[in-house]
């Protein structure tokens, strides 16, 4: 009748079946905190995501035309806003330093694709006016961003408005 019977020792302590003390290694993980943990870095990147475009406010046209595929090296783009100013990425741009600017981004980079970001409210003239200055600072492949969801020519709208 042995076997279930504990045997006390001179110090009074027990044993535990399985053999562990009172400071064994736990062998569970615990996954909580590592939850924890990326549930907080999921809500920053959410909130930080946004803020990753270029950030010049600007009420851009509404077009029919498709998106353009993305590519490897981050897009440079060019804001024209509704009171003339010229931004490059997040930066105002002086008119008379411009084409230098470009130039030296130009000879950085493998591709001579540009955004050109130009508010609805601006003259035609005065973005043609920017699309010479990017091509004087070696960028001609020269792309207009617009927003979707606007007319088409052929006189259809596209589904949902």
């Amino acid at each position: 009748m042995g076997a279930g019977v504990m045997k006390r020792g001179g110090g009074g302590s027990r044993r535990r079946r399985g053999g562990k003390g009172k400071h064994a290694a736990m062998a569970e993980i615990n996954v909580t905190p590592m939850v924890d943990v990326m549930l907080v870095l999921l809500i920053i990147f959410m909130v930080a995501a946004p803020m990753m475009t270029v950030g010049v406010p600007l009420e851009l046209p509404k077009t029919a035309a498709k998106a353009v595929p993305t590519e490897q090296e981050e897009p440079l783009a060019v804001s024209l806003q509704v009171d003339g100013k010229v931004s490059l990425m997040n930066t105002e741009v002086p008119e008379g330093e411009l084409v230098d600017r470009l130039k030296a981004i130009a000879g950085e980079r493998d591709s001579t694709k540009v955004y050109l970001r130009a508010d609805g409210g601006i003259e035609y003239a005065r973005v043609v006016q920017v699309m010479g200055a990017l091509n004087a600072g070696g960028f001609n492949d020269i792309i207009l961003v617009t927003d979707p969801g606007g007319p088409s020519l052929t006189g259809n709208t596209p589904a949902g408005n």
